[in-house]
């Protein structure tokens, strides 16, 4: 019995760390210059903070407050023409999910953004409508212009 306690009292606490240890080893730092890789991921990680709420709203599991999700609305408007700059031509490198057709479509890439922003704007004059069908209608869209830049802009993990 005490070689069994002497086993948890001491090599336990070093399996404990061994596995915090690997548990850390995800993805390598962003060491380049200005982060931008790291940058844009942090603002896609509050769009979909934003709208996570939001969609457990249009789909009644939570409930409406119109203020609420206005300014969780009006959020996600400002949030949706920030990620585009960290885009530039030297952020091509790991750990991005980036499809080389965000530099080689270019066009296609703007476009693209150019839909998430729109159809940010049209919830946000939804949400201060306060009409939640139409807030429903318009959620969607945001939802679909993300799915869709995803598909064609996003590599698989």
């Amino acid at each position: 019995m005490l070689g069994r306690s002497r086993f948890v009292l001491i090599k336990l606490p070093l399996v404990m760390v061994a596995c915090l240890i690997l548990a850390s080893c995800g993805e390598a730092p962003d060491t380049h210059e200005g982060q931008p890789v790291t940058k844009r991921k942090l603002v896609f990680k509050e769009i979909l903070r934003s709208l996570e709420p939001m969609g457990l709203v249009v789909r009644g599991r939570e409930p409406y407050n119109k203020e609420v999700f206005l300014a969780q609305a009006l959020e996600l408007q400002r949030l949706s023409k920030q990620p585009w700059d960290y885009f530039t031509a030297d952020s091509n490198y790991k750990p991005t999910r980036a499809k080389v057709d965000v530099w080689q479509k270019p066009a296609e890439f703007k476009q693209a953004q150019q839909v998430l922003i729109d159809a940010t704007e049209q919830l946000a004059s939804a949400a201060n409508s306060g009409d939640l069908e139409s807030i429903r209608r318009n959620f969607g869209k945001v939802e679909e212009s993300c799915k869709t830049c995803h598909q064609q802009f996003r590599a698989a993990k």
